[in-house]
C-alpha cells in the first residue's frame, strides 16, 4: 500500500504542476497554433497538449523510470514495473482553446491485471483537484465527495458527450428517451471533469457512446469509489487502445438509463 501511497502523493503533484503549465497556456491561447488530428473531424491538438503531457512523462520517468506511460499525444512507452500510467493531458481541447473553462488534466494507474489503482482529475481554472485510491474513497481536494443519491432522472443533470468519431444516431435515440421520462443533460466537452461531477454528486450520472481510456479511467474509478456504478468498461481486451462506451450514474437510476442504450 506505501507503494501506492507514494505515487498518490507524487501523481497529484505532478497533476496541479501540469496544470500550472497547461493554464499558462490556457491564457494566452490566441497565441497557439492548432492542428487537427483528422481533416473531417474537431479532435484538436495543440503545443500546450504535447509539451503538458512530456512535462508528466519526464516527471513520471524521473521519479518512477520503470513505470509504463500510455498518454493520448505521446502513445505507449513500455515500462519494466507493473505500473502503467494513462495520461490525457489536456482533456477537453476544443473547449481550451476557445476560451470555456471546461477542461482538465486526467491520469490513472493501472497494474499489470489492468485494474486501476489511482485516479487524479485536476481541474486547473478552479483549483479542484479530484482524486482516489482504490479501496480509499473519493475526494475534492481534501473533502470526501460521494454520488448524488437520487432516486428519479427529473432529480439532476445527466453528462452526455459525443464526438464526431460517432454519427449522431448513436446518441440522439438516448436523448430522446431520456428527455421523454423528464430528464435533462448538459455537455461541457470534457468526459473527464464530469465523470469528475458525478463522483462529486454535481451530476447524476454520465453517457457517451465511445471514450478512449485516457478519457475516462481516471473518473471512472472517482465514482467507484464515491458510490456510483458502471458498465463495465474493461469488458473487451482492447479497452486500453480502442475503448468503449462508458455508462455511469447513482445507483437508484443506472437500470433505467441502461434501458435507454
Amino acid at each position: 500500500m506505501n507503494n501506492i501511497s507514494d505515487r498518490s502523493i507524487f501523481i497529484k503533484q505532478v497533476a496541479t504542476d501540469a496544470g500550472k503549465l497547461a493554464l499558462s497556456y490556457y491564457h494566452k491561447r490566441n497565441q497557439l497554433s492548432v492542428e487537427k488530428k483528422k481533416e473531417d473531424g474537431q479532435d484538436l491538438v495543440t503545443v500546450a497538449d504535447k509539451n503538458t503531457e512530456q512535462f508528466i512523462r519526464d516527471q513520471i520517468n524521473q521519479q518512477y523510470p520503470q513505470d509504463a506511460i500510455f498518454g493520448e499525444e505521446g502513445g505507449y512507452t513500455q515500462g519494466a514495473s507493473q505500473y502503467t500510467w494513462v495520461v490525457d493531458p489536456i482533456d477537453g481541447t476544443s473547449a481550451f482553446i476557445f476560451g470555456l473553462p471546461s477542461w482538465c488534466i486526467s491520469i490513472a494507474l493501472l497494474d499489470e491485471q489492468q485494474n486501476s489503482h489511482l485516479a487524479v482529475v485536476y481541474d486547473p481554472v478552479h483549483d479542484e483537484l479530484f482524486h482516489a485510491i482504490a479501496g480509499h474513497g473519493a475526494y475534492l481536494n481534501e473533502q470526501a465527495i460521494h454520488i448524488n443519491p437520487v432516486t428519479s432522472l427529473n432529480e439532476g443533470l445527466l453528462g452526455v458527450g459525443i464526438s464526431t468519431r460517432m454519427p449522431p444516431e448513436r446518441i440522439i435515440p438516448f436523448l430522446d428517451k431520456l428527455l421523454h421520462a423528464k430528464g435533462m443533460f448538459v455537455r461541457n466537452g470534457s468526459a473527464a471533469l464530469m465523470l469528475a461531477y458525478v463522483a462529486a454528486g454535481k451530476l447524476i450520472g454520465y453517457y457517451e457512446p465511445h471514450l478512449n481510456s485516457w478519457d475516462c479511467l481516471a473518473g471512472l474509478l472517482l465514482i467507484k469509489e464515491a458510490g456510483g456504478v458502471m458498465n463495465n468498461y474493461q469488458a473487451k481486451d482492447d479497452f486500453l487502445l480502442k475503448g468503449n462506451y462508458v455508462l455511469v450514474s447513482s445507483p437508484n437510476i443506472y437500470q433505467q438509463l441502461d434501458t435507454f442504450l
